[in-house]
């Protein structure tokens, strides 16, 4: 874990729980706007993306909450948290029993708050990195995506690549609050969750989080 990172989200952040998932402690930003600025301003100098790390977004507290309620979809299995930010749901998997929680995320201070978030909640969450997204990913039993498709180019590779590891016999668990290029046809809906969210990021009081099954498109 990275010392200076780790100071930098002490420093910004406190420990707090998801209004949809107080099981599980996090370090989150109360003062979204100044976090926000001050990332800005490291990213002048190409040191920091945005501080997605630091808030519970409500996709990944819908999975959180969908693997917490439902532990035996994870228990013994290999789970990973793609692009996981705070990494809420590699967290829940890890305490639902899964063998192995897995989270990915190419911020570098994300992957350094992932690890506090996990100590904090005395589980085990290991890093690991997707780089090739042209070939399936088989380290896992279980993919889980939350909020992940709000950039059009973005949803249409992580889709691409989702249908190969589900061709590999990989499961993909999504869960999407409405974003505007979520996938619609190939998903088996699971559950459906209101999430309280911060007018700060979002444009509403609460987002209907809908978590599903990927079985791609036949």
């Amino acid at each position: 874990m990275n010392a200076d990172m780790a100071e930098f989200i002490r420093a910004n952040t406190v420990v707090a729980q998801a209004p949809l998932v107080p099981e599980i402690n996090l370090q989150l930003a109360t003062e979204i706007t100044p976090l926000w600025h001050l990332t800005e301003e490291r990213l002048k100098g190409g040191d920091l993306p945005p501080p997605f790390w630091a808030f519970a977004w409500p996709g990944g507290q819908g999975l959180a909450r969908y693997v917490l309620d439902h532990p035996e979809c994870v228990k013994g299995k290999r789970v990973m948290d793609f692009a996981a930010g705070c990494g809420i749901a590699a967290i829940a998997a890890a305490k639902a029993g899964a063998s192995l929680a897995l989270a990915d995320d190419i911020d570098l201070l994300a992957q350094t708050s992932i690890l506090m978030n996990a100590a904090l909640n005395n589980l085990d969450v290991k890093i690991e990195r997707i780089l090739d997204m042209e070939k399936p990913f088989t380290g896992t039993d279980i993919i889980l995506l939350g909020d992940v498709c709000y950039q059009q180019a973005m949803s249409i590779g992580i889709m691409r690549w989702l249908g190969l590891c589900v061709a590999k016999g990989v499961q993909a668990i999504i869960a999407d609050p409405g974003r505007a290029y979520a996938p619609i046809d190939g998903m088996k809906e699971l559950a459906r969750y209101e999430v309280s969210t911060s007018r700060d990021l979002e444009d509403r009081d609460s987002r209907t989080v809908t978590v599903g099954e990927w079985i791609g498109l036949s």
